[in-house]
């Protein structure tokens, strides 16, 4: 099959999501000038470098109670700082209840059942029992092709590491098994780990 998606897949569902998979998960959270905090899951995330490490998350769509865009990205312009929490398969539900569409005054720490907690370098919540938290300040966002597509990419200021996945000096995902998500409505988990070296190494 071959099919430009200008034209269309002529499939029940689009395939593109299930193509590019596993993707890890951004739990995103940020808080506005006003003080309301937000927390959701973006699965158009990476990290794109190491000196000076940086990530970046992707939003698409839009609120209605948001101008052509959603909160994550809404309160980032407005504060130049966001938090990505790693997700564990622990936490696979609190995670989906963040994903609702709620009103921007709505707290999804609350809303979620979710334990935050502030962080350092930056002024907003993190997930306080994550794996991993990366505090980010924004270097760039980029509009995206597309109706209401941005890239937001951040500097990690400041990392939180789980005193549990710290073995021997290394942290050891299979202490919290990562979560990543696949296409249509399918998730996987990280539970068998294999090393490779490179040949020049």
């Amino acid at each position: 099959m071959f099919y430009k998606p200008k034209d269309g897949h002529n499939l029940p569902h689009n395939p593109f999501n299930a193509i590019v998979t596993p993707r890890p998960i951004g739990w995103i959270s940020s808080c506005d000038p006003d003080g309301h905090n937000n927390l959701a899951p973006y699965s158009f995330f990476n990290a794109v470098a190491y000196v000076p490490p940086q990530v970046m998350f992707a939003s698409t769509g839009v609120k209605p109670d948001q101008t052509g865009t959603k909160d994550s990205v809404a309160n980032i312009r407005k504060t130049g700082e966001f938090c990505v929490n790693i997700v564990e398969n622990a936490m696979i539900d609190a995670m989906n209840a963040s994903s609702a569409s709620l009103p921007n005054s709505v707290d999804e720490f609350s809303h979620a059942g979710i334990k935050s907690e502030k962080c350092h370098t930056i002024n907003c919540q993190r997930v306080a029992e994550a794996p991993a938290a990366l505090e980010c300040r924004v270097t760039q966002i980029l509009p995206l092709e597309g109706e209401a597509n941005f890239a937001v990419f951040g500097e990690v200021i400041g990392i939180h590491l789980r005193d549990d996945c710290l073995v021997e000096g290394i942290f050891d995902i299979t202490k919290f098994t990562p979560l990543a998500r696949l296409g249509y409505r399918d998730y996987t988990k990280v539970e068998n780990l294999f090393s490779l070296s490179r040949p020049d190494n």
